[in-house]
């Protein structure tokens, strides 16, 4: 019975740590909150400038049709039918060269920033032969008609088009809305009039040039679909924090504090992008916040009830992306660092523990409770000022603010300015482990264990020719029990 009062104590003590834990899960539930309302202004920008873009062309197509008669019956009965076809012939580049620059222009929901970028670029395409877009009869005698071969260039988001202009062989196109493709009607392209002989059969050698120039807008995230025979795909950017995805890293980059470059060399001996474009396959939206994207809404809606037709998804044409992303996002940080809320104030309670052992020195619970509320704090404040201020300087101001209160405090309640010190600055050394601990995401795990061990080491070695029998009978005869 005479350890009753540590008993009561430590129910105490435990019982605050679980009313901070729910603070802490009420903390980490406004961390969530305030990420979504910056998914949210992402899905503003994204539906009122443009989404995350994906670019396919240019390529060629033509549409045909082939009609016949037929012969039924005998007789009175007999009749006769016209029976038709419709069929595309598709085209991909022999040789496909894209240089392009990027720019940042960021757009901001309140105080949620959006990265958005404005891309100019130049396609340079070459076709070494027609012959394919020469349109085959099935039946003898039928009528074949097609139109004009139609250069069109694929995009995931036609609203970010600011300029598209087109020269094929030389001389200026006009340049029209849409894409006359069922399975990638956005974008824009061009007839190339005076085409017509390739009804029958194009002359020895026909081959065809183009060269497009091309503004376009997007928002976090830019996709090449690499549909030639060989794609060479070179891109500048004033963004200094990339991230290279797809199907493809680049085979040369250079990543600089004031932007990158970056070079993609593909064969079609490496990518089904060109049979993806023949197929019809999805121009599908770089990973991320598509949804917003109301064109991929259309789209899941048809694969959708493809899926419920019983029919084969047509997948997703294979691309190279990057993105431009964050690589300081406060939120997540935020979140991280909230996750290790209860290890701090676990930690801290410790601290205090050693100091009533080692300095018999009494604190009571509400002192623990008060101790305990101002790390809980700190995250409130870590996520408060990191939405106007760097993360790293809003950090070092929260933590700067905790650190200074709680050695205050702790140099009235543990008897001393030198404990109060000393306990401020064991506050800010794990603070200093915590941001590492949030800049090393890799290594955070390993860092984490070091720092339990250490910390559990010392007080191993601290406590190693303490009493506890004679400690905990001698306190709680000096208290009554």
């Amino acid at each position: 019975m005479k350890s009753r009062p540590y008993l009561f104590k430590a129910l105490a003590v435990g019982g605050i740590t679980l009313l901070l834990c729910a603070a802490l899960a009420r903390i980490g539930g406004i961390v969530d909150e305030r990420q979504g309302r910056q998914h949210e202004a992402e899905r503003s920008v994204e539906t009122r400038l443009a989404g995350r873009q994906a670019l396919l062309g240019p390529v060629l197509h033509r549409s045909c049709v082939e009609e016949w008669d037929t012969t039924v019956g005998e007789g009175k009965d007999r009749r006769v039918t016209t029976d038709k076809r419709e069929f595309r012939l598709s085209l991909a580049p022999t040789r496909l060269h894209i240089d392009a620059s990027a720019a940042l222009e960021p757009r901001y929901r309140g105080l949620f920033k959006v990265n958005a970028y404005a891309t100019k670029a130049t396609l340079q395409a070459q076709w070494a032969s027609l012959a394919p877009l020469v349109a085959q009869r099935e039946h003898a005698g039928s009528r074949l008609a097609c139109g004009e071969p139609i250069l069109m260039v694929a995009l995931n988001d036609a609203r970010g088009i600011r300029l598209a202009q087109v020269r094929a062989n030389g001389s200026s196109r006009p340049v029209l809305p849409g894409t006359f493709h069922g399975s990638y009607p956005r974008g824009f392209h061009s007839v190339l009039a005076g085409s017509g002989s390739l009804a029958e059969a194009p002359a020895p050698g026909t081959a065809l040039t183009a060269d497009l120039t091309l503004e376009l807008v997007g928002t976090a995230e830019l996709a090449i679909a690499p549909v030639a025979d060989t794609t060479l795909v070179q891109l500048r950017s004033d963004w200094p924090h990339p991230s290279f995805g797809g199907r493809f890293l680049p085979a040369e980059r250079e990543v600089r504090s004031d932007g990158f470059s970056a070079t993609w060399r593909v064969s079609s001996l490496a990518t089904t992008a060109a049979q993806d474009y023949t197929r019809g396959a999805e121009l599908c939206a770089p990973a991320g916040n598509a949804a917003a994207n109301p064109y991929n809404v259309e789209r899941w809606a048809a694969a959708a009830a493809e899926a419920a037709a019983g029919q084969k998804p047509r997948g997703c044409v294979e691309t190279l992306d990057v993105a431009f992303i964050d690589p300081v996002n406060a939120y997540s940080l935020s979140d991280r660092a909230t996750k290790y809320g209860l290890l701090f104030i676990a930690l801290t309670f410790a601290i205090v523990a050693m100091c009533e052992v080692l300095g018999r020195v009494k604190v009571h619970p509400i002192q623990y409770a008060l101790v305990g509320a101002a790390l809980t704090l700190f995250f409130l404040l870590l996520l408060s000022l990191s939405e106007h201020l760097a993360f790293a300087w809003a950090y070092a101001a929260a933590s700067a603010g905790v650190v200074a209160l709680l050695g205050y405090y702790g140099a009235h309640v543990l008897g001393g300015w030198r404990a109060g010190g000393l306990f401020g600055g064991g506050a800010a050394l794990l603070y200093g482990v915590l941001y590492v601990l949030l800049q090393m995401e890799q290594t955070a795990l390993v860092m984490g264990s070091l720092l339990l061990f250490g910390v559990l080491g010392a007080v191993m070695v601290l406590t190693r020719r303490v009493d506890w029998y004679a400690l905990l009978g001698r306190d709680a005869a000096a208290s009554g029990g």
